[in-house]
Order: C-alpha cells, then structure tokens, then sequence
C-alpha cells in the first residue's frame, strides 16, 4: 500500500481557551480524514497533530489536538495547512466523483488543443470550480460541470473542456 499526503485542511482561529482550533476543510470527506485518533501533518513536515476530538459548530469545524494544551499553542498554529496520508489507490466510491489529488496536474483540452493545465480545485458553496493555468501563465477559474468540462480522462491524462462563449478569448485592446 503506497501513502501519498493530500492537503485535508487549514488550521484557523482557536475557539475557547482549551486549545480547540476551528478548521478550514479542504477535502470531501472531513469525518473520515479528521476521526478521532487520527493523524495529519503541518504540510510538507513530518510534524504530526493528532486529533482528540472533533465536533461541528454553526457549520464550522471544530478540532481539539493534543498537541495544544491551550489558546496559545493553537494561535501559534494557526494557518498551517495540514495533509492526511492517503493510499494512492483509494478512489472516491461514485463514478464522476474525482479528489483533488487526481484532477491537479492534468493537461486541460479544448477542441483537440492543449490550452492549459489543472493547477488546483476550489470548493465554494455552490459548486467547484477549477483553477487553470492557461499557456499564456493567465489563471482561469471554470465551473467543473459537465456541461463545461465533459470529460475526464484520468489513464490519459486530460480534461476536455467546452467553456462558455469568449472565456478564453483575449480581451480587446481599447
């Protein structure tokens, strides 16, 4: 079985004085990835955090790790990006269901030609939307729905895509 990290989330502010932190999520699965007894990691380190408890609040994540004792070990946390060991082979269960870690990196396609490639996945309330890097160093935002993105060939490498009318046209010099 061969781990790879993937970011999970981002420590924010404590809340209380006992050392509970809130948690920007960064993954579909945050009750599997933040479990009690579970390990994550400050990104890119071998600095481990794990988790005591963790509990929902107004909507926001809420985490006690061991390593802080207090409101002062958990603000001097705050911002660190944390990561969650993996196994390469794990796949989402649906069938048009992708994690991040498949989709970053991908040669973006339109009409047969390499226009871009995936440079990250934003998750906003209503939808997803992917980050492209265009060949000309631009970044494009694209909604990842089927009718714009219609298909995703992982064994290849590609995403195909159908933007909306003039999103990669280049803006007129007036």
């Amino acid at each position: 079985m061969a781990l790879t990290r993937v970011v999970v989330g981002r420590i924010g502010k404590p809340h209380g004085i006992r050392g509970e932190v809130t948690i920007e999520v960064r993954t579909d699965e945050p009750d599997l990835r933040f479990a009690a007894g579970s390990l994550v990691f400050a990104e890119g380190t071998n600095r481990k955090f794990k988790v005591e408890s963790t509990r929902w609040h107004s909507g926001t994540l809420l985490i006690m790790f061991a390593e802080f004792a207090d409101r002062t070990r958990a603000e001097a946390a705050r911002g660190t990006i944390l990561e969650a060991e993996v196994d390469e082979l794990d796949l989402p269960i649906e069938e048009d269901e992708f994690y991040d870690r498949q989709l970053i990196g991908l040669a973006v396609v339109e009409a047969g030609l390499q226009v871009g490639q995936i440079v990250d996945v934003s998750h906003l309330p209503s939808q997803d939307l992917l980050v492209i890097k265009l060949e000309d160093e631009t970044e494009m935002l694209l909604p990842f729905v089927e009718q714009f993105v219609p298909v995703v060939n992982l064994a290849e490498g590609f995403i195909e895509i159908t933007p909306p009318e003039g999103l990669l046209e280049e803006p007129d010099a007036d």
